[in-house]
């Protein structure tokens, strides 16, 4: 089971595909402006985000970029979920860091397919602050180590 944040200013879609997720035995809120996404993830922090690519305010290719900006968000999930059709649209939101694009209307088995796809590759990984992933990367810690737990 996932916590999944759906971003989108279509309130049917968004609850539909919201329904579609709690059906499946993941956790799941909706929210409609990219920044309600953001002012909510500083609470709890997503498995995934679903994220609709043309909202007022905040688009959501620069909701991704900010995220992916962010010590505490660069590693987070992101299918980006969206009307939009074009081969450039896609492109540029998998420059941004979005693991998937999904097109709106959306079936639901390719929802689920994408969600579980996207979820599987993250592994029991799971998230590391910035600090500390960078500090291990550099084979200054090993997994577990006193001086890691310190630095969370």
């Amino acid at each position: 089971m996932a916590y999944v944040l759906i971003a989108d200013d279509d309130e049917l879609i968004a609850e539909m595909a919201c329904d579609l997720l709690i059906d499946e035995g993941h956790a799941c809120g909706w929210v409609t402006s990219g920044e309600e996404a953001w002012d909510l993830m500083q609470k709890r922090r997503p498995d995934i985000l679903l994220l609709d690519q043309d909202m007022p305010g905040i688009s959501g290719v620069s909701l991704l970029r900010k995220l992916r900006g962010s010590a505490k968000f660069y590693d987070l999930p992101v299918i980006m979920f969206t009307a939009m059709s074009g081969e450039a649209d896609e492109d540029r939101a998998i420059y941004a860091g979005a693991q998937e694009y999904l097109r709106k209307p959306f079936t639901p088995s390719g929802l689920i397919s994408r969600i579980d796809r996207v979820l599987a590759k993250r592994g029991d990984f799971g998230h590391l602050d910035l600090k500390t992933r960078l500090a291990r990367e550099a084979g200054f810690l090993d997994e577990g180590s006193p001086l890691e737990r310190r630095l969370v």
